[in-house]
């Protein structure tokens, strides 16, 4: 996949805020991981030089497929026209350093994205569940249902600031039980029913 923009949501699971500290956002936070930290399933996650703690992020990816701008939260939904299982890779240290958070989340390989699946219209996203595997352990379960804000609402109020283009992806946030990735590690990210990623960790 190469979309245009790889939008992201932080904070919209209130556990995940929780455990690192942070409060709820009062309106979607948004970040971005450049295109070229996309990677397929197979492909290792890199460990950069620059960081020593590095944590995967569970996350549903949204695959945008129809051009849309300043939409209504029901005209977004239309516009979803599959959902992706993705890793929002983190280098955790240089987050908590750094103002912004480009450096932390856009190194090459910090964004695998599985195969796009398919959905009907009358798909009920709130359905949807999120696993991350390290070695085969579960370090984190969540649920649509849990997000501060939902997934229409988030392609809805992205589309007040830029136009989405078809192809373009919006991760929508993570929930808690992010954790730290090693050389050797094994890390699958699952929405049941829609996929898998899964991908090798190695040292640079």
């Amino acid at each position: 996949m190469r979309p245009t923009k790889v939008v992201c949501v932080g904070r919209n699971y209130a556990a995940h805020a929780k455990e690192l500290g942070n409060p709820l956002p009062d309106r979607p936070l948004l970040f971005f991981k450049p295109p070229s930290s996309i990677i397929a399933d197979g492909t290792p996650i890199v460990l950069p030089v620059a960081s020593r703690q590095v944590e995967h992020e569970a996350e549903i990816g949204l695959v945008i497929g129809t051009r849309i701008r300043n939409a209504d939260a029901r005209a977004a939904r239309t516009v979803i026209s599959a959902l992706v299982p993705a890793n929002d890779v983190t280098a955790r240290d240089l987050q908590k350093t750094d103002d912004q958070w480009a450096r932390a989340k856009g190194f090459d390989t910090f964004c695998p994205l599985g195969t796009p699946h398919p959905i009907a219209a009358d798909f009920d996203l709130t359905t949807l569940e999120i696993f991350c595997r390290v070695n085969g352990s579960v370090r984190q379960h969540g649920k649509a249902r849990d997000m501060v804000f939902s997934m229409p609402t988030l392609v809805a109020y992205i589309s007040t600031i830029m136009t989405l283009e078809p192809g373009d992806v919006i991760l929508t946030g993570t929930p808690d039980g992010v954790g730290p990735l090693a050389a050797g590690d094994s890390v699958t990210i699952e929405i049941p029913g829609i996929g898998t990623v899964t991908n090798p960790v190695q040292g640079a």
